[in-house]
């Protein structure tokens, strides 16, 4: 709650001087110059990855889970009986887990044995009458033989009826008597019972098809599954490296490989914003993706986690590297980027470059930038002597790529003491905080129309594991 309140203080304060930072953003989190010709700019320490930054990296949400998933679907033309498994239950590979109602086979099987038993003595009966008839056709006259022979015949056509009907009968007692041995389905997997489905109450938010009777996940190796928005989906590449992070700690690390994306199982996302790109959609599809890991030691079933590309952001490398995107090499100048000088106006800065990493498209810089300037993205229309003014950190606002939700340990770098929050609250900080949201800030520009909640930036899911729900705090501050 204390982080929230802090959050949306300095949110609020930012909105109201003109700072709609998380609107207007160009490439690579930097905008050009607006329609007043001012230039946003970020810190070369948070575009390095230095001093606290966290570069340019996507980042999306996954959760940890088994590398097989076993799914039993119900026959629709049967009824269970009972249930031997619960929701959490450990299973293991052979182990009972439901049995079908077997009341109506068994009554068709006895119904069928019933019937075979009568086409066995129909052909009996039917064959000695044929023995009948030929030894009386034997005696019979000669303007009688056409007679017994048309009796003869049919008799014989009966008999192969029946002896038809006896194999189709035989054929059915034998499947009747394998759905009753059937009836009671074992598990063909060791691992944990996730859902049952006995009602078909949950199903498919995309497909609207009903959910698999039994879910069991199996126990072992683990893997990464991860989401990722249609209007990102061109940014994974199969085979990629990936970095796999901690929620609670982000040094905490684990490398894998993006091994396959699924587009036939998509979802709807109703809160998904893109804070790289500047761009936002109330209402677009999700889709699974799965990273196989190295090694999983450490991790937990069902554990959150953040998933990035690895485009060697961690590997640890002495100086300063920025992205060659950022730097203009003209033919016939010094290469060259659009910095901030102390007046906050607009400069060429010009660099020494040292190497270039092709892995990451890197230079090295060796003069010209330290860790404290602000720079922009080399967009057109840009001249010196432009004012600049300086977007929010990354480093300090960062946002999920995925759901658009703020990564809550990024809050950390604002210090402030339970002695200002207590007083805060003993200062009706709750109805000063429904002004904000509700108020005069609105006027300004921060909260139009109190569409901050709205806009799906808070969200119940994925926040990190070490706080609170911020959509209760949201709730709370609301009511």
């Amino acid at each position: 709650m204390k982080k929230f309140l802090v959050t949306v203080l300095i949110l609020a304060v930012l909105g109201g001087s003109g700072y709609a930072a998380w609107i207007y953003l160009g490439p690579g989190g930097s905008g050009g110059s607006n329609a007043d010709n001012v230039v946003f700019v970020d810190a070369v320490s948070m575009i390095t990855g230095l001093e606290g930054g966290n570069g340019l990296n996507n980042r999306y949400n996954g959760v940890i889970e088994p590398q097989e998933t076993w799914k039993v679907e119900q026959s629709q033309d049967k009824v269970i009986e009972e249930m031997y498994v619960e929701v959490g239950d450990v299973v293991k590979e052979g182990q009972e887990l439901f049995k079908y109602d077997t009341t109506e086979s068994q009554n068709s099987l006895a119904q069928a044995e019933i019937d075979l038993e009568r086409t066995a003595n129909d052909i009996e009966n039917t064959k000695a009458q044929i023995e009948e008839l030929k030894v009386a056709q034997a005696k019979a006259g000669a303007d009688e033989q056409l007679n017994y022979t048309i009796e003869i015949q049919t008799a014989e056509n009966t008999v192969k009826r029946t002896e038809y009907e006896q194999k189709s009968k035989a054929v059915e007692i034998e499947q009747l008597k394998k759905t009753i041995e059937n009836s009671v389905v074992t598990s063909e997997i060791d691992g944990v019972v996730k859902a049952i489905n006995t009602d078909y109450s949950s199903s498919n938010s995309y497909s609207g098809e009903p959910d698999p009777l039994i879910t069991i996940l199996a126990t072992g190796d683990y893997r990464v599954k991860g989401t990722v928005n249609e209007q990102n989906i061109p940014s994974l590449m199969l085979g990629s490296r990936v970095i796999v992070h901690s929620r609670v700690d982000e040094n905490q690390i684990w490398r894998g490989t993006l091994d396959s994306i699924d587009m036939e199982n998509a979802s709807s996302n109703q809160s998904d914003m893109y804070y790289y790109s500047g761009s936002s959609s109330n209402n677009s599809s999700t889709y699974p993706f799965y990273v196989v890991l190295d090694d999983d030691e450490g991790l937990m079933l069902g554990q959150h986690v953040y998933i990035e590309m690895d485009n060697g952001q961690m590997d640890v490398k002495s100086g300063m590297w920025l992205e060659s995107y950022y730097i203009v090499q003209e033919e016939g100048s010094e290469p060259y980027v659009w910095a901030s000088n102390s007046k906050n106006k607009l400069e060429k800065r010009f660099l020494t470059l040292g190497e270039f990493d092709e892995d990451t498209q890197q230079y090295e810089i060796l003069d010209g930038l330290t860790l404290n300037d602000y720079i922009t993205y080399p967009s057109q229309g840009l001249e010196e002597g432009m004012p600049t003014t300086h977007n929010i950190d990354e480093a300090t606002f960062g946002m999920n790529m995925d759901t658009g939700e703020y990564n809550s340990e990024d809050f950390g770098s604002y210090d402030y003491d339970d002695d200002w929050y207590d007083s805060f609250l003993a200062s009706d900080g709750d109805a000063w905080m429904d002004d904000i949201l509700e108020g005069d800030f609105a006027d300004e520009g921060a909260f139009s129309d109190d569409q901050f909640f709205d806009a799906g930036v808070f969200s119940d899911e994925d926040l990190s594991d070490q706080d609170m729900d911020l959509a209760e705090e949201v709730s709370q501050i609301e009511n």
